[in-house]
């Protein structure tokens, strides 16, 4: 299966970075199945650039589900934990090779940021989060993970001039 990963950079051998702020599922190298995921990554993140890659890759779903891996097919109360913990519990981590799961994306992070608040529960925040046509996001956590991605090219995107 092909998984993509936005950058300003043409990554052909990815690495596991600690990342400078929170991100969902903790430190790693993140895709997505989804192309136009990746591409709008680059858009929304990169202000300053004019160029932009969506890196393509290869990985065979199957071994990262036989994998020690964390998958999530949707929200729930265990991936809200889960993406509560490494955003907010200093120190948290995990020891998984792989995460698979929705994306926490704008409006999904805006949802997730009143559960934060506390001004919604979880419940409140999983009826929210039906409605939206959510993406995924494969976290490769470890370098034993690393290894089942093979790079197979980057596409290069023009960016809007901002």
């Amino acid at each position: 299966m092909e998984v993509y990963h936005g950058s300003l950079e043409i990554v052909a051998n990815p690495e596991i970075r600690q990342p400078n702020r929170t991100l969902d599922y903790g430190s790693g190298f993140y895709t997505t199945t989804d192309y136009n995921q990746a591409r709008d990554w680059v858009s929304r993140h990169n202000k300053k650039a004019s160029v932009g890659y969506v890196n393509v890759y290869e990985i065979d779903m199957d071994a990262v589900r036989n994998a020690n891996t964390l998958w999530f097919e949707e929200p729930s109360d265990e991936w809200i934990d889960f993406v509560d913990s490494n955003r907010n519990t200093p120190g948290f981590t995990h020891n998984y090779d792989f995460v698979f799961g929705p994306v926490a994306n704008d409006r999904v992070y805006a949802a997730f940021a009143l559960y934060e608040a506390r001004l919604i529960d979880k419940e409140e925040l999983l009826t929210m989060l039906k409605v939206y046509d959510l993406v995924d996001q494969l976290l490769l956590h470890t370098p034993e993970a690393l290894k089942l991605l093979k790079f197979k090219e980057s596409r290069k995107i023009e960016l809007p001039c901002n």
